[in-house]
């Protein structure tokens, strides 16, 4: 019985785990894997079992039959022809839930050495320059193979029409004329293919390999009537699809010949002259954040704008994200290869320098550090340029690692170090009484405030002025002087919020100075903020229980007993009600305290 390949592709697509799981079993085809390598391994061999997809089969086949099997496997088409050829071998070979850049420390040099060879990557280098060209392969195709495409998996009206290795050659008979109107037509096609494939423009690159590609399909791309028309398509196609185009889209597919021009290649090169700068900024960024983080990555990126990168243009952007990746896959190798023992003696003996060097890179740590205050990028690249003077392999993961370990280390000692520091101390107090509830404050106070921290050491002069010219006090006239002289310099701080705080401030600073007394640091007001007819209020309220204190005049004479009686009852009562009234007292008090 003949099955439709169409209609048991849409099958394949929709099916689950189980159900292709059954038909590996019909066709005596292994059911080991996970449901896409096993969906893969049935579409190759139930679908394209006429086309040859062993690794030298993949490299010989041409741009678009490419597009086309990746198509009918169900994975992203787009792409250079060596991309389409990486993807496709490892949709076909590899697991993509498996094959992460963190597993690829378990391979050996051999096999990084035949994936790189399979991969058409360079094969030079040691083990870890082969995993990084593997792991970056990895990172450029995360998401396009692996997984069938969603729109695939639901059911289609239509079969999906398959295509076919054979190649249709011109009889002995077809004239001449005729196979070259069949090749222009071809071009053209192909030429429509390519354009409608990169909506958003094509670099010089993208085109060179597309031309290449029809050469190897036997199209004779170097005549002067074939290279005519394929001119004449590429650009009468992308102007067609540029004028069809949103204004949106058609400003986006002219960025990509901005790529290649005099300005991008100088901002290129001032990028791969800087690249230790790159490298050190990304290592402080890789200290908080990964670069899965996209959102990080991309604000991180247009940070180093302020530092002279030109990261408006695409092409700075994406080598920064490229190098970026790099080097946090080398942090993590740096890290796990500090606590493991040398793989090769040239690692050894690397290690060997580095231990006798150790004692003057800590030595010149604090030259280094001291050079580049307030800026530890700098500072780490200075301390690196440190390192090859004193003949360090930072090439060798755990030689670099822990020459930024060591760095890390000292600058969270002199952190802890100033935290120990009495007048950073002191500051830091300051600091969180100024800040303390300032989301309240209004917007100008909170200026004023943040304007008060930046200038914080000028602040504590001024104060030390005012105090050593009163002779250590610090009463009414020092604070107005304290308030009139921030004034003076445009600091408004004579608020019912900001001069308490200004105020007791200034008294920490004269306390921790030894001018005044903790004692005589002037108090911050209570919370509870009174209006004047609440005060009224409570005012009235106080006179009313002062007067119910007051005993009642007596109008009537009474026998004896009962006035004996009368008054034991009556003091028992005035005594109930005094309790009550001194506990009513206690509340408003409080109220008053705050």
């Amino acid at each position: 019985m003949m099955v439709d390949k169409g209609e048991l592709l849409s099958e394949l697509y929709q099916a689950r785990f189980d159900g292709l799981k059954e038909v590996a079993v019909a066709y005596n085809l292994p059911k080991t894997g996970s449901v896409e390598t096993l969906r893969a391994r049935l579409i190759q061999n139930l679908i394209l079992d006429e086309w040859d997809l062993s690794p030298d089969g993949i490299r010989n086949l041409m741009n678009n039959e490419l597009g086309e099997l990746l198509g009918v496997f169900g994975i992203k088409k787009s792409g250079s022809l060596r991309a389409r050829r990486q993807r496709l071998y490892l949709h076909l070979n590899h697991d993509a839930k498996r094959l992460l850049p963190e597993s690829l420390d378990s391979m050996t040099r051999d096999e990084l050495h035949a994936l790189c060879k399979i991969l058409e990557l360079p094969l030079s280098g040691a083990k870890q320059a082969l995993l990084v060209r593997v792991a970056g392969v990895l990172a450029s195709q995360d998401g396009g193979w692996g997984k069938v495409k969603k729109s695939l998996r639901r059911p289609r009206t239509s079969s999906k029409k398959l295509p076919s290795p054979v190649k249709v050659l011109p009889t002995p008979d077809q004239p001449a004329d005729s196979t070259d109107s069949g090749e222009h037509d071809a071009v053209i096609e192909a030429a429509e293919n390519f354009v409608s494939e990169h909506p958003e423009g094509w670099t010089f690159e993208e085109e060179t390999e597309f031309r290449t590609g029809l050469a190897q399909e036997g199209i004779p791309v170097s005549k002067a009537p074939i290279a005519s028309t394929l001119d004449e398509a590429l650009r009468s196609s992308s102007t067609v699809q540029q004028q069809e185009a949103t204004p949106s889209m058609v400003q986006v597919a002219s960025e990509p010949s901005e790529e290649h021009s005099l300005e991008v290649e100088a901002a290129l090169l001032e990028l791969k002259a800087r690249m230790a700068e790159i490298e050190s900024a990304g290592r402080d960024f890789l200290a908080v954040s990964t670069t899965s983080e996209t959102e990080d990555l991309d604000a991180f990126i247009h940070s180093l704008k302020s530092h002279g990168f030109a990261t408006e243009i695409t092409a700075v952007q994406d080598s920064i994200r490229t190098t970026l990746m790099e080097l946090e896959f080398r942090s993590q190798n740096e890290k796990s290869a500090m606590y493991t023992m040398p793989n090769s003696w040239r690692e050894r003996e690397a290690l060997r320098v580095f231990e006798n060097a150790r004692e003057g890179l800590r030595g010149m740590l604090d030259e280094t550090l001291a050079s580049h205050p307030g800026d530890l990028v700098k500072a780490r690249m200075a301390f690196e340029e440190v390192g090859r003077t004193m003949d360090l392999d930072l090439s060798i993961p755990s030689v670099s690692g822990r020459l930024h370990a060591l760095f890390d280390l000292h600058v969270d000692i002199n952190q802890a170090q100033a935290l120990q520091d009495p007048a950073i101390a002191r500051r830091n107090r300051i600091l969180r009484i100024l800040q303390h509830g300032a989301v309240h404050l209004s917007t100008s106070e909170r200026n004023t405030v943040d304007r008060l921290e930046r200038n914080i050491s000028a602040f504590e002069e001024l104060v030390e002025t005012i105090l050593e010219s009163s002779e250590g006090t610090f009463t009414e006239p020092q604070q107005a002087l304290v308030i009139r002289f921030l004034e003076s310099r445009g600091y408004e701080v004579n608020t019912v919020d900001l001069r308490p705080r200004i105020l007791a401030c200034a008294g920490i600073i004269g306390s921790e100075l030894g001018f005044i007394s903790p004692a005589e640091i002037p108090r911050i007001a209570p919370g509870i903020m009174i209006s004047d007819t609440q005060v009224d209020a409570i005012v009235t309220e106080l006179k009313a229980l002062a007067e119910a204190f007051k005993p009642a005049e007596e109008t009537a004479q009474e026998e004896p007993e009962m006035e004996v009686a009368a008054s034991v009852a009556d003091a028992s009562d005035r005594l109930n009600s005094a309790r009550s009234k001194i506990d009513h007292i206690d509340d408003l008090l409080a109220r008053l305290r705050g």
